[in-house]
């Protein structure tokens, strides 16, 4: 007779299953036939540094992820043509007008589907969410040098994937064929044909024919929905594996060095946050969604070529290239029978080229500049690259001056002032904005430099008198938010022992690189 005893009861059987139950034998057949288990193990002890602007390109992440689900119930209902119909739906002041598919279904999808227009803000503010937290996250890889050796492939991925999210929201933006939108796309026809040689080639491929056409709206809608995403996808992929591999930079502190990254491990202290934090975006965008009112096309109406409405702007990362548009002087070259307006290709096509290309360089030109050939894992505190600074906050002074020039018919309406006088002031300032934020934040970073404790608030003292007569004066405790709050890191063991007697560990680790 066998000494082997078959458990018999519950607790018996789950306690010879081991400590992670079914699921663990699950796994453990996987790893048997993959060998997955050591893989798994080292991504799960990945170390993400416990500073809050890391957090940005989750938000950027999670952004995206809304637009993908969102998306795909609005494509569900959203019909991309250009046929025109009469409009007979739940919004009684358009009933009756001739409108196209495209409206007529973007419409319906506010009023007439469950939770649609919920949805559809929601898609929309992620879709601005989104661009914004990479344009963010990019401005402090930027100010911090993280772009540094050994990734400046990261960084060309991310400019690039900056691009297509702003191409991808224009496309999206187009599909509802509204008096807003129609304009838009007109615009993006004109700046085609100004490009010399070729313009009028590539609008005619782009539109199928001549402006407005009856293809614009189907091939943008492929390339919103299918093309542009895919591509967007693999980038984001491609990206977060050099994360890995790379592993995290940090900022200089206790225990950092170049050869170690410090912060907490993926499981369970990382996993748990960036859930949370999925869980934060995710609601933002929600309640946006449901009482912050975007883009209502009904109050434009449909597309029609011989209006446009009155204080009418893009999206903002769209609000660049209009001011640019705008404040522009009406220049032309005619020659060898060909009109050239310069008005519309020196602003749209070469002022972004300039820049776009400008911050693809900037990493090999920073190298050129500095001989600095050295593999960088620490950040640098903004100060110190003093001319690194003063040229990002330059970019973004012009920037910010051609985004306030997207609205020089509101400022001269508001102001009671000529339009012309409008334009030409910020003509004047887009010039000027550059060339006076550069000394000035050159200027602060030397200060700051030069003073022990520079961008921390200072902490005053107490004054007190004695009974003789005597004034003291004695320093007041520091705030509480400029303490040192850092865990201290601990060192990662080569392997996993049990020590039920021991208290728990802070969860902060060390790794070397």
């Amino acid at each position: 007779m066998s000494d082997t005893t078959i458990p018999n009861t519950k607790r018996a059987q789950r306690e010879a299953e081991g400590p992670y139950g079914k699921i663990g034998k699950s796994l453990n057949e996987l790893d048997d036939r993959l060998g997955i288990a050591k893989g798994g193990r080292t991504f799960m002890d990945k170390i993400f540094p416990d500073h809050w602007s890391f957090m940005l390109g989750e938000i950027a992440l999670y952004s995206f992820v809304i637009l993908l689900v969102t998306g795909v119930f609005l494509t569900l209902y959203f019909v991309p043509s250009s046929a025109t119909v009469i409009y007979h739906g739940a919004y009684k002041p358009l009933d009756g007008q001739r409108v196209t598919e495209a409206f007529d279904s973007t419409v319906n999808i506010s009023f007439a589907v469950r939770g649609g227009l919920l949805v559809r803000q929601m898609h929309h503010w992620a879709c601005d969410i989104f661009v914004g937290a990479i344009v963010v996250h990019m401005a402090r890889v930027f100010f911090t040098g993280a772009f540094r050796k050994p990734r400046e492939l990261n960084w060309t991925i991310g400019l690039t994937l900056l691009i297509l999210a702003i191409a991808n929201g224009f496309l999206g933006y187009s599909l509802p064929d509204d008096l807003v939108s129609g304009t838009g796309i007109r615009i993006a026809y004109s700046i085609m044909e100004s490009i010399p040689l070729v313009g009028t080639y590539l609008a005619f491929f782009v539109f199928g024919g001549n402006f407005p056409g009856t293809a614009v709206i189907p091939r943008f809608f492929i390339l919103h929905c299918l093309i542009v995403p895919l591509i967007i996808l693999g980038l984001v992929g491609a990206h977060l594996f050099l994360l890995v591999r790379q592993k995290h930079t940090q900022f200089r502190g206790e225990g950092k060095t170049e050869e170690n990254v410090v912060g907490s491990p993926m499981y369970p202290v990382f996993m748990a946050k960036t859930t949370g934090f999925l869980f934060i975006v995710g609601g933002a965008t929600a309640l946006l969604g449901a009482f912050a009112q975007i883009n209502p096309i009904w109050q434009f109406g449909p597309y029609d070529a011989a209006r446009i409405s009155y204080a009418v702007q893009p999206d903002w990362y769209m609000g660049f290239l209009d001011g640019a548009l705008r404040v522009f002087p009406a220049w032309e070259f005619t020659g060898f029978g060909h009109t050239w307006p310069l008005e519309v290709f020196i602003p749209a096509v070469l002022l972004p080229g300039i820049i776009f290309n400008l911050c693809f360089a900037w990493p090999l030109i920073e190298r050129k500049m500095t001989g600095d050939n050295e593999i960088h894992h620490l950040l640098d505190r903004p100060r110190d690259r003093p001319k690194r600074t003063a040229a990002g906050v330059a970019m973004f002074a012009l920037l910010a001056m051609l985004f306030i020039a997207s609205s020089t018919d509101v400022i001269a309406n508001f102001f009671h002032l000529s339009l012309n006088t409008v334009l030409w002031a910020m003509r004047i300032l887009v010039i000027l904005s550059p060339f006076v934020a550069y000394p000035i934040t050159y200027k602060i970073c030397k200060e700051l430099q030069g003073f022990a404790g520079g961008g921390k608030r200072k902490t005053p003292n107490l004054v007190s008198r004695t009974v003789e007569g005597e004034y003291l004066a004695t320093p007041t405790p520091r705030y509480h938010e400029d303490l040192d709050h850092e865990l201290r890191p601990k060192l990662v063991p080569t392997f996993i022992e049990e020590e039920p007697d021991e208290p728990a560990e802070s969860g902060v680790r060390t790794v070397d690189r």
